[in-house]
Protein backbone atom coordinates (compact mmCIF):
# COMPACT_ATOMS: atom_id res chain seq x y z
CA UNK A 1 0.00 0.00 0.00
CA UNK A 2 2.81 2.39 0.93
CA UNK A 3 4.56 1.76 -2.43
CA UNK A 4 1.33 2.43 -4.34
CA UNK A 5 0.91 5.73 -2.48
CA UNK A 6 4.49 6.80 -3.28
CA UNK A 7 4.03 5.86 -6.94
CA UNK A 8 0.76 7.83 -7.09
CA UNK A 9 2.42 10.88 -5.57
CA UNK A 10 5.31 10.60 -8.04
CA UNK A 11 2.94 10.28 -11.03
CA UNK A 12 0.90 13.26 -9.82
CA UNK A 13 4.06 15.36 -9.33
CA UNK A 14 5.30 14.51 -12.82
CA UNK A 15 1.90 15.34 -14.32
CA UNK A 16 1.86 18.70 -12.56
CA UNK A 17 5.42 19.47 -13.65
CA UNK A 18 4.61 18.43 -17.23
CA UNK A 19 1.49 20.59 -17.39
CA UNK A 20 3.38 23.54 -15.90
CA UNK A 21 6.07 23.18 -18.55
CA UNK A 22 3.47 22.99 -21.32
CA UNK A 23 1.56 25.93 -19.87
CA UNK A 24 4.72 28.05 -19.71
CA UNK A 25 5.20 27.88 -23.49
CA UNK A 26 2.20 30.13 -24.09
CA UNK A 27 1.82 31.81 -20.72
CA UNK A 28 5.18 33.48 -20.42
CA UNK A 29 7.02 35.82 -22.76
CA UNK A 30 10.21 33.79 -22.36
CA UNK A 31 11.36 32.80 -25.83
CA UNK A 32 12.19 34.32 -29.21
CA UNK A 33 10.02 37.06 -30.70
CA UNK A 34 9.94 38.62 -34.16
CA UNK A 35 9.50 42.38 -34.00
CA UNK A 36 7.57 44.03 -36.82
CA UNK A 37 8.41 47.46 -38.28
CA UNK A 38 5.57 49.91 -37.61
CA UNK A 39 5.87 51.63 -40.99
CA UNK A 40 6.57 48.78 -43.42
CA UNK A 41 4.92 45.87 -41.59
CA UNK A 42 8.04 43.78 -42.32
CA UNK A 43 10.09 41.81 -39.76
CA UNK A 44 12.70 44.01 -38.13
CA UNK A 45 14.52 41.84 -35.60
CA UNK A 46 14.47 38.82 -33.35
CA UNK A 47 14.45 39.50 -29.61
CA UNK A 48 15.20 36.74 -27.12
CA UNK A 49 13.40 37.21 -23.80
CA UNK A 50 14.77 35.47 -20.73
CA UNK A 51 13.67 35.45 -17.10
CA UNK A 52 15.79 35.59 -13.98
CA UNK A 53 14.26 35.72 -10.49
CA UNK A 54 10.88 36.70 -11.95
CA UNK A 55 12.28 39.60 -14.00
CA UNK A 56 12.26 39.63 -17.81
CA UNK A 57 15.05 40.85 -20.06
CA UNK A 58 15.06 41.04 -23.86
CA UNK A 59 18.13 41.11 -26.07
CA UNK A 60 18.36 41.64 -29.83
CA UNK A 61 19.52 38.37 -31.37
CA UNK A 62 19.21 39.13 -35.08
CA UNK A 63 18.38 41.99 -37.43
CA UNK A 64 16.55 41.61 -40.72
CA UNK A 65 18.40 44.02 -43.00
CA UNK A 66 18.22 44.73 -46.70
CA UNK A 67 21.26 44.00 -48.89
CA UNK A 68 22.03 47.73 -49.16
CA UNK A 69 21.88 48.32 -45.40
CA UNK A 70 24.67 48.01 -42.86
CA UNK A 71 24.50 44.38 -41.71
CA UNK A 72 26.01 44.95 -38.27
CA UNK A 73 24.99 48.51 -37.31
CA UNK A 74 26.09 50.17 -34.13
CA UNK A 75 23.85 52.11 -31.77
CA UNK A 76 25.25 55.55 -32.57
CA UNK A 77 22.29 57.34 -30.93
CA UNK A 78 22.58 55.39 -27.68
CA UNK A 79 24.18 56.92 -24.61
CA UNK A 80 26.25 55.51 -21.79
CA UNK A 81 27.57 51.96 -22.03
CA UNK A 82 25.48 51.25 -25.16
CA UNK A 83 27.01 54.12 -27.16
CA UNK A 84 28.42 52.78 -30.45
CA UNK A 85 27.84 49.15 -29.41
CA UNK A 86 26.56 46.65 -32.00
CA UNK A 87 22.76 46.58 -32.01
CA UNK A 88 22.82 42.77 -32.17
CA UNK A 89 23.40 41.77 -28.57
CA UNK A 90 21.90 44.92 -27.02
CA UNK A 91 19.54 44.48 -24.10
CA UNK A 92 16.52 46.54 -25.13
CA UNK A 93 13.93 45.27 -22.65
CA UNK A 94 14.49 44.99 -18.91
CA UNK A 95 12.88 44.99 -15.49
CA UNK A 96 9.46 43.61 -16.40
CA UNK A 97 7.69 41.73 -13.58
CA UNK A 98 4.42 39.80 -13.71
CA UNK A 99 1.58 41.51 -11.83
CA UNK A 100 -1.07 38.80 -12.27
CA UNK A 101 -2.28 39.96 -15.68
CA UNK A 102 0.67 41.46 -17.56
CA UNK A 103 4.34 42.29 -17.16
CA UNK A 104 4.90 45.84 -15.90
CA UNK A 105 7.48 48.14 -14.38
CA UNK A 106 10.10 47.67 -17.05
CA UNK A 107 11.98 49.72 -19.57
CA UNK A 108 12.43 49.44 -23.31
CA UNK A 109 15.16 51.09 -25.35
CA UNK A 110 14.67 52.06 -28.99
CA UNK A 111 18.03 51.68 -30.80
CA UNK A 112 16.74 53.91 -33.64
CA UNK A 113 16.78 56.97 -31.38
CA UNK A 114 18.71 55.73 -28.34
CA UNK A 115 15.87 56.68 -25.97
CA UNK A 116 14.62 54.56 -23.08
CA UNK A 117 10.93 54.42 -22.16
CA UNK A 118 8.87 52.81 -19.43
CA UNK A 119 7.31 49.60 -20.67
CA UNK A 120 4.79 46.88 -20.11
CA UNK A 121 3.91 43.74 -22.03
CA UNK A 122 0.92 41.45 -22.36
CA UNK A 123 0.54 38.09 -24.06
CA UNK A 124 -2.33 38.02 -26.54
CA UNK A 125 -3.85 35.51 -28.96
CA UNK A 126 -3.13 32.52 -26.75
CA UNK A 127 0.49 33.49 -26.17
CA UNK A 128 1.40 33.57 -29.85
CA UNK A 129 1.80 37.36 -29.79
CA UNK A 130 3.20 39.84 -27.30
CA UNK A 131 1.83 43.37 -27.10
CA UNK A 132 4.74 45.55 -25.97
CA UNK A 133 4.08 49.15 -24.97
CA UNK A 134 6.70 51.86 -24.49
CA UNK A 135 5.59 55.08 -22.90
CA UNK A 136 6.55 58.31 -21.14
CA UNK A 137 4.89 58.94 -17.78
CA UNK A 138 1.69 56.93 -18.07
CA UNK A 139 0.82 54.15 -20.56
CA UNK A 140 -1.66 56.29 -22.48
CA UNK A 141 1.28 58.44 -23.71
CA UNK A 142 3.15 55.89 -25.77
CA UNK A 143 2.95 53.38 -28.56
CA UNK A 144 2.52 49.65 -28.81
CA UNK A 145 4.06 47.03 -31.03
CA UNK A 146 2.89 43.47 -31.50
CA UNK A 147 5.68 40.91 -31.55
CA UNK A 148 5.14 37.42 -32.96
CA UNK A 149 6.44 34.32 -31.18
CA UNK A 150 8.99 32.34 -33.21
CA UNK A 151 8.40 28.60 -33.35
Amino acid sequence: MHKIFKASVLVAALAIAGSAAARDDNHTPVGTWKTIDDASGKPKSLVVITESNGVLQGKIDKLFRGPNEEQNPKCDKCTGANKDQPIVGLVILSGLKYDGKEWTGGEIMDPANGKTYKSKAELIEGGTKLKVRGYVGVPMFGRSQTWVREE
